[in-house]
Order: structure tokens, then sequence, then C-alpha cells
């Protein structure tokens, strides 16, 4: 759900890569319970899922926050808004990617929807994050983002912050992994999470 493209994990990288260039990292973007089986079967070392949930065989350590951020169409007249509240939002259809993060995007408008008592419309799209922006550009629905990825700039689209939505984001590795680079990178997240920069208050500085 989260995003390098600004926040916690561009700083996390660009710390840790300073102070150990000589570590050499690799990126996987894959579902939550496809990372975890990976953790498991040590082909990955660390994966970074929203949510403080336990995880058998694995140790979990909550790190950061980021605001929950709709995804308008400029032509939307509601884009001049402060901020969108998402019960205002029930009736609107939703478009999310079959990739990562469209699943866990998936999962927070059931849950968040189904709890007013409504069912979302939401229509998937195989496509990655970047075509999926341009898809809510060209007025196919809305999706949602966080906070780390709107400072990629998109042509045709809005980000407005939903009231009250605030998604928590955790490391988490097998708990027999011993792998030293693991280890000072961990550090690195820890010391790094300490700034209260990296947890914000659900609603939005004016």
């Amino acid at each position: 759900f989260s995003s390098l493209a600004s926040g916690f994990l561009a700083d996390l990288i660009r710390t840790f890569g300073a102070a150990y260039p000589n570590v050499q990292i690799t990126f996987t973007a894959a579902n939550p319970a496809n990372q975890v089986a990976a953790l498991r079967r040590f082909e990955l070392d660390i994966a970074f899922l929203t949510g403080t949930a336990p995880w058998d065989g694995c140790e979990v350590q909550p790190l950061w926050s980021e605001r929950v951020f709709i995804v308008l169409p400029d032509a939307d007249p509601r884009g001049d808004a402060m901020m969108m509240h998402l019960p205002d939002l029930r009736t609107d259809r939703f478009i999310v990617t079959r990739a990562p993060p469209g699943e866990e995007i998936h999962d927070f408008l059931i849950q968040r929807l189904a709890s007013l008592g409504h069912h979302p419309d939401i229509v998937r799209h195989d496509v990655g994050r970047d075509d999926l922006i341009q898809l809510v550009a060209l007025g196919r629905g809305l999706t949602l983002t966080s906070e780390a990825t709107i400072a990629a700039k998109a042509p045709g689209v809005r980000f407005l912050p939903l009231a009250d939505e605030l998604l928590s984001f955790s490391a988490v590795w097998a708990s027999r992994n011993e792998n030293p680079a693991l280890l000072l990178l961990l550090e690195t997240a820890r010391q790094l999470s300490l700034d209260a920069a990296y947890h914000p208050t659900a609603e939005p500085e004016t």
C-alpha cells in the first residue's frame, strides 16, 4: 500500500544505503500472504506490510503510519474539497489493480464500506499502479493510495486525504533469520521510526 516515491521506505533505503554501501538489496512486490510465505522459506529477508497483525513463525515490528488518499479525476467537482469522508464515496465505483497493492486496497474498501452497510462497486484491472491512476484520470472510477505515493505527481487527477483514515505499517521477518544485513536494516528502521514525522495524525496539516 506504500511506495518508494517518498516517505519512510524511501528514507530507509537512502539512509541504509549511505551507511552500508556494500550491502546489495533486491526488491520484490507481492501480496502480503505471498511475501510472508517467502519469508518463511528464507527467500525474502524482510517485508513491509500494512497493519500490525501477528504472522506465525515471524516477528512483527510496527514502524510508521501514513494517511490514506482518494484519487479523483480533475473533472470531479469534489476535488476542490480539503478532504473527503469515506461514507460520501459509498456509491462511487472504485478500481484496483490485480497486482500489488490491489488486494490490500480491495480488502480495505470492503472492510470500511461494508461497515457502513454498503457493498462497494469495485472493478479489478490487470494494469500497474501508474496505469490505474491514468484510468482514474479517464473517468473509469476512483481508487485509493497512500501518502507516500502522492509525491509522484500524475496528470489529470487530484489526491485528497480521507478523514479519520490512517494506515499503520510494520516490518515482518522470519524468527529464525539471522542474516547480519537484515539485523542492520532492522536497527536502521527502528532508529528512523523514532522520528515523529513518520507518525502523522489522521487529520492533514492545514
